[in-house]
């Protein structure tokens, strides 16, 4: 669920202690014979997935569901704007340590036009202008650098992961500028918004997994790790691409799920 990946500054040391006990867990577990490679801890990420679409369905989605209701659609643009912009300031961090020159200067550009001309991100005016988004975390910068994605983890409250990307949720958190407002009543607010924003994106999409999905944690992990599967290989287009090589599972499940509309956490 990726909605959930909050970074808020306060609980910072919470979540990271949840991240190094879930590790810790996991390399207890052990892998039956029969496991799945992509997945050997599949018993103990179902049951994390059942707590975490639990607490989605009594919490998160019937406030999501409530504020896309009553909320206008130009204001919920806005609201997406806005953190998009904040957003795009670590990607900007992470395409100048993929050593990307053109996407860093492009999503420079972004940040500075929409900062300024766009009202602090709430009109996302460098799209107007054709200055592309480049969306990168810390995950994607650690497999573009060869670190291999390693086995499926579903996190508490943070979902869908690897462990690749879940060693880098504390560097991400670092990023999100969020996190780093010294009013705590601004920032667990604007971080709450943001988690219902995101989760009202999804709706659409949650309902045609319902729909279309036999096994709703099958489906997400395919359709998750394809995704991040897809994000590093584009990035190693250019690069001498071998999938062996950085360990990148190829699910057969085709994605339907949309893009996330963060970050890193």
């Amino acid at each position: 669920m990726n909605a959930l990946k909050v970074s808020a500054l306060s609980s910072r040391t919470l979540w990271m202690g949840v991240v190094a006990l879930v590790l810790a867990v996991l390399q207890g577990c052990a892998m039956s014979p029969n496991a799945n490679p992509r997945d050997p801890w599949e018993p103990f990420n179902r049951g994390v997935y059942s707590f975490n679409d639990g607490l989605d369905e009594a919490v998160v989605k019937p406030v999501a569901t409530a504020y896309q209701q009553v909320t206008p659609q130009v204001m919920r643009t806005g609201v997406t704007n806005f953190f998009g912009n904040i957003g795009d300031v670590w990607s900007f961090v992470n395409n100048v340590l993929q050593l990307k020159p053109a996407e860093s200067v492009e999503t420079f550009f972004r940040v500075g036009v929409n900062t300024t001309i766009g009202l602090f991100g709430l009109i996302d005016v460098a799209s107007e202008l054709r200055l592309e988004k480049h969306s990168e975390d810390f995950g994607q910068t650690l497999g573009y650098w060869g670190m291999p994605t390693g086995p499926y983890v579903v996190l508490p409250l943070f979902g869908p992961s690897t462990l690749r990307d879940s060693l880098a949720l504390p560097v991400d958190a670092k990023g999100n500028l969020v996190g780093h407002v010294d009013d705590v009543a601004l920032r667990n607010s604007l971080i709450t918004l943001r988690l219902v924003d995101v989760r009202a994106n999804l709706l659409r999409a949650g309902r045609l997994l319902d729909a279309a999905a036999l096994d709703k944690y099958s489906f997400t992990r395919d359709a998750y790790l394809q995704r991040r599967r897809g994000l590093i290989r584009e990035q190693k287009s250019e690069v001498n691409w071998d999938e062996e090589r950085y360990d990148l599972p190829a699910p057969s499940t085709p994605e339907v799920l949309p893009s996330d509309t963060k970050t890193s956490p």
